[in-house]
């Protein structure tokens, strides 16, 4: 069962980090799911304070991705309309990878420029907008990523201090 649990949880902490590029999935609180089945496991002794901590850290990371952008946006003078386009970019991005890895950081950024321009006339204000809306995606994407890769490091920390348990059979 202990290597059952090992695996799911190693897959979640995978989707965990996809989910910090993907917006239909919240990556941090995934990749929490994948570290506590694996606190779940026989081998691995309970510590409540880390599981605690990192539950904490990723509902906040959860809560404060929804808030970066929509400042980042409104710092700069821009719109709701500007954060759709970010993440119309961003599916784009996911989902015709045209320009490659390149296609992450571009697509948003001109999916928020024309959400911006088909909501003010003023080309300036739409560009300075759609840079807001587009740096407060970007800064919520890096917090979701390296807080998912923080919590792989423990995950596979404690899998390998513990692995002669965990790979018992009998």
């Amino acid at each position: 069962m202990d290597v059952v649990l090992l695996v799911i949880g190693f897959l979640l902490m995978l989707i965990g980090i996809l989910g910090s590029f993907l917006p239909v999935l919240p990556g941090p609180p995934i990749s929490w799911v994948g570290l506590l089945l694996l606190y779940l496991t026989k081998a691995v002794p309970d510590d409540w304070w880390l599981l605690g901590i990192t539950l904490v850290v990723a509902i906040a990371v959860f809560i404060l991705d929804y808030i970066i952008p929509a400042v980042g946006t409104k710092k700069f003078g821009g719109s709701k309309a500007g954060m759709i386009g970010t993440i119309i970019g961003l599916l784009v991005a996911i989902i015709f990878p045209v320009l490659g890895p390149f296609g992450i950081i571009i697509w948003p950024f001109i999916g928020a420029l024309v959400g911006e321009l088909s909501n003010k006339a003023d080309q300036k204000t739409a560009l300075k907008a759609a840079f807001g809306s587009f740096l407060g995606f970007l800064t919520g994407t890096f917090m979701k990523f390296v807080i998912a890769i923080i919590y792989l490091g423990i995950f596979i920390w404690k899998a390998i201090e513990y692995g002669p348990e965990l790979f018992t059979f009998g």
